[in-house]
């Protein structure tokens, strides 16, 4: 089996770019018979893209990749333009934002950023389900 791919570019004013990346995560998962990723990976990736929406203040890339074999492997990277890397904090109990790296980290099974020539990655990767 090749290596799958996905990959989304998304205009940085258009929020509702967030759900035509979870509804085409979804369908490429189920394309890929990866359905017991879609959930998770759903709310990560969205978890992700607001994130570069909202505080990157520009464009942002979305790929997402279905690497083959036994032990298949989802990672979902997204590309902005901001320069600043994040890192999960405490939002405390009365706030109403600040909690998606919190989620991120604690279903993932690996996460990370890095800084690239023009912004950030900010990725995640789940393992695939042995059928």
């Amino acid at each position: 089996m090749a290596m799958r791919r996905l990959r989304r570019r998304l205009n940085g004013d258009d929020l509702t770019a967030i759900a035509d990346v979870r509804r085409s995560l979804r369908e490429a998962l189920s394309h890929w018979d990866a359905h017991d990723l879609v959930d998770t990976a759903e709310l990560l990736a969205s978890e992700l893209v607001t994130n570069a929406l909202v505080h990157s203040g520009g464009d942002a890339t979305v790929t997402a990749t279905l690497s083959p074999g036994p032990e298949a492997r989802l990672r979902v990277e997204v590309h902005d333009g901001g320069s600043r890397l994040p890192a999960p904090r405490d939002a405390g109990e009365d706030a109403t934002s600040g909690r998606g790296l919190l989620l991120v980290s604690a279903l993932a099974d690996e996460w990370g950023a890095r800084p690239v020539a023009r912004g950030k990655v900010v990725w995640f990767e789940l393992c695939a389900q042995a059928a």
